[in-house]
């Protein structure tokens, strides 16, 4: 093969091979018909193969976000997600994922946490191994992301993550590393922030020097999309392929470079040849159609979403053993909260999946069981922006910005969300065009309605013909959207039980307003949907016990932007509050990609942490709540325990600012440790239910400098259950315990076990300042084998 990709690219033209290196679309490279070099496809993402559509299209499974698939702690399981997730890319004919994420947890209200695996870098490496080696069984390439320093989304296109060299290397880069050595991963993509003053998608040092030279690395680098800014110095660097396209810094501004001597003709051939490689590795083909996508709803795909989502659920407490609860003495149960009966399966932005179905908690419990009275009552909403109306909405697309003609297009959608990255469709021209949707609604009671309207574009709102809201001449970007839309524009409008109303919207995109992405959303809340405290107190009050179903959603946890505090949203916290306070069997689960304060902690019967757990999400949770699977999950990061713990790591920049990483390595638990603010629960908590009890621990060194560990543990409950094994070393530069190993093992009730961890040499080093270079320990090595960071069960020193 190697010398068929030389021979291809040995015959181009400098122009031909410039032009693979920018996509030619969104989601494509370019080809080469003349020499047969097939376009490669790309697509998201991180829990499920979306394909080229945000919204319609060709469905695809939604598995658990990747904080979900790292609170497993189960390398073998997200193996199993990866091949499962490397068949899905192929049913949308992809040959690359773009995943997996794995940024550091460093901030807690990072947005896009739940997108990544870890706050630990052994654990976050652990995991993307395991996820890439599943994705590239299947013959798709995995891409790892994003390289690196993205720890914030706020101003991340312009922000500079300043990141001292041994915070760097212990902390920041093992996860790319392993991605790299271990797992041969075919692709990286470079972040969009500068790192040290340097934009990653230019930065020589990491790309050329770490990534390829130190690290090995043959593969394709990417830009992130719209992350590259330069032409000469971007290929340079070795960034080999601009996304998305028609590229901005390449084609024909490259070629001159390259003639007028600033790049030489040597690096683009480089680059070029990385392109051809990839596609020979992954089977491009020039003669499929690669925009034909379908659907495969798979039986073993359900059955595996639905056991990851229960062992990546974290039991976080468990009063008076009240999990699981016993089916046979429920009578009555209440199932209540914003989330409890909308399926929430994944985080915003590029995680968004058109799944090909959705299961709420509520759907689940009441499969599960037939025979017991549900009750549910809202309490509150939980909603950052009005929710879309789900009825038939058409829409006609217009050539050019003011509507002149007949539709070129004319579509129905099945709500009144829009969004379209790339091509709408051959007939609409994508950097020009407008729209009109319309809907008709039937109101369903009587009462003041809240309506919302946002854009990617300008937009204005109609009803019966009737002005409402604009976002036009008014129009100004704001958080929506990727940072390419405005804030929600919001009015209030008084309708009529039963009166059928024309919602009609004008939409226009054009260049400069929002780049390649287009977007449209208006939004209706009937005075029901407001929920109330008082209706749900009194269904808790009569039930044997209450499910409150909690959380954030996609539109609080998205891509672009950080939450703006650790407190659960819209009230959630005053209606656990109220309901503990009437039924002592509240069970408390959260939905969420990261930490949120629990002040009501204490008076909970129990809490879960469930995350996002996937399209089985509502299975997921009945089968963890009656005990048909046990919560088997430990927290991937420390949870703080107040806002103020964290202010710190809070800070937003201004465009072009710079992000500190004071802390330096002391990231997660071990700055919560060492500024004196204990965590409300510490990294790698999680009760199960069983009683597990650590009896002995025996080690050895082994030839290789590796140690072999055998713990000896005994479950003295009366019921199967698993147990995560972890091994901190206490590290000699007093910078606290680090993971360096762990095992997921099951035990049989009343049995006694022994679980085998093997911790690497590699994994005892510590990056010296002095020598620039790595520091290695091979004996003296005191490890702590624990339940959690603060569990420690039992202590040697090899």
């Amino acid at each position: 093969m190697q010398n068929e990709v030389d021979a291809l690219v040995d015959a181009m033209t400098l122009e031909e091979q410039v032009s693979l290196l920018a996509g030619a679309s969104f989601w494509y490279t370019a080809e080469i018909g003349r020499l047969g070099v097939a376009p490669i496809k790309v697509t998201d993402g991180p829990n499920g193969a979306r394909g080229e559509n945000f919204s319609g299209g060709a469905k695809s499974a939604a598995f658990p976000a990747e904080i979900a698939l790292a609170a497993s702690w189960d390398t073998d399981l997200v193996e199993e997600i990866g091949t499962d997730l490397g068949r899905e890319a192929r049913t949308k004919n992809a040959h690359v994922l773009l995943a997996p994420t794995v940024n550091m947890h460093r901030n807690p209200q990072n947005g896009r946490n739940f997108e990544c695996f870890s706050e630990d870098p052994h654990l976050a490496a652990r995991m993307a191994v395991a996820y890439i080696r599943g994705v590239q069984s299947q013959g798709v390439g995995a891409t790892v992301k994003h390289f690196v320093g993205n720890e914030c989304e706020h101003e991340r296109r312009s922000s500079n993550s300043a990141i001292d060299e041994k915070a760097l290397r212990e902390i920041y880069l093992p996860p790319f590393e392993a991605a790299v050595k271990e797992a041969d991963v075919a692709c990286v993509m470079t972040s969009y922030n500068a790192l040290n003053g340097i934009h990653m998608s230019q930065n020589r040092r990491l790309i050329e020097d770490i990534l390829r030279d130190e690290w090995g690395f043959e593969g394709v680098v990417m830009s992130d999309w719209l992350g590259n800014h330069t032409t000469v110095e971007s290929i340079v660097a070795g960034l080999d392929l601009e996304m998305p396209g028609p590229g901005r810094h390449r084609g024909e501004k490259l070629v001159t470079a390259v003639r007028e001597g600033h790049v030489s003709a040597e690096s683009v051939r480089r680059s070029a040849r990385r392109i051809v490689a990839l596609g020979h590795r992954l089977g491009a083909d020039a003669t499929g159609n690669l925009a034909r996508e379908r659907s495969e709803d798979r039986g073993e795909t359900r059955h595996l979403i639905r056991r990851a989502g229960a062992e990546g659920t974290v039991l976080l407490t468990n009063r008076n053993n009240l999990l699981p609860l016993a089916p046979q003495r429920l009578k009555r149960l209440a199932v209540i909260g914003p989330n409890a009966a909308r399926a929430v399966i994944h985080g915003g932005g590029s995680a968004q999946i058109n799944a090909h179905y959705a299961v709420s908690p509520l759907e689940g419990l009441r499969a599960a069981l037939p025979g017991v009275e549900i009750a549910h009552a809202l309490g509150c909403h939980g909603d950052r922006f009005l929710p879309a109306i789900d009825t038939a909405v058409s829409i006609d697309f217009y050539a050019g910005l003011t509507f002149e003609g007949a539709p070129v297009l004319s579509q129905v959608g099945s709500s009144s969300a829009f969004g379209w990255f790339g091509a709408v469709a051959p007939e609409v021209d994508h950097s020009s065009f407008s729209a009109k949707l319309t809907c008709h609604y039937t109101a369903p009671e009587t009462g003041t309605y809240d309506i919302g309207l946002m854009s990617a574009g300008l937009s204005r709102l109609f009803i019966d013909g009737e002005p409402v809201l604009e976002a036009w001449e008014s129009w100004s970007k704001g958080e929506s959207y990727f940072g390419h839309g405005c804030d929600e524009r919001r009015g209030t409008i008084a309708l009529q039980a039963g009166q059928v109303y024309t919602f009609s919207v004008e939409y226009a995109c054009g260049d400069g307003i929002a780049t390649t992405l287009k977007a449209i959303r208006f939004g209706l809340r009937p005075p029901s949907r407001l929920g109330s405290l008082e209706e749900a107190c009194r269904i808790a009050e009569g039930a044997d016990a209450v499910v409150i179903v909690t959380g954030l959603n996609e539109e609080w946890e998205t891509e672009s932007e950080d939450r703006r505090g650790l407190g659960l949203p819209q009230g959630q916290d005053e209606l656990i509050a109220a309901v503990s306070a009437v039924n002592a069997n509240t069970i408390v689960v959260v939905q969420s990609g990261s930490p949120v304060t629990m002040p009501w902690v204490d008076d909970a019967g129990a809490v879960l942490q469930q995350w996002y757990a996937g399209q089985e999400s509502g299975n997921a949770l009945a089968d963890v709540l009656l005990g048909r699977q046990e919560p088997s999950g430990r927290l991937p990061e420390a949870f703080p325990r107040t806002q103020e713990d964290i202010d710190a790591l809070t800070f937003r920049p201004e465009a072009g600012g710079t992000v500190a990483y004071m802390e330096g390595n002391m990231i997660g638990q071990r700055r919560l440790e060492r500024q004196g603010t204990p965590p409300l629960f510490p990294f790698g908590h999680g009760l199960g239910y069983g009683d597990v009890r650590y009896r002995d621990v025996a080690g050895v060194v082994l030839d290789n400098h590796d140690v072999l560990l055998r713990v000896s543990l005994e479950n003295c409950g009366q019921r199967d259950t698993s147990e995560v094994v972890q091994i901190y070393w206490s590290r000699p530069d007093g910078s606290g315990n680090a993971l360096v190993g762990f095992a997921k093992i099951q035990i049989a009730a009343g049995k006694m076990t022994e679980a085998d961890v093997i911790l690497p040499a590699a994994s005892f080093r510590e990056w010296g300042s002095a020598e620039a270079g790595w520091r290695y320990f091979h004996d003296g090595r005191k490890l702590l084998i624990a339940r959690s960071a603060e569990d420690i069960c039992l202590a040697l020193t090899v």
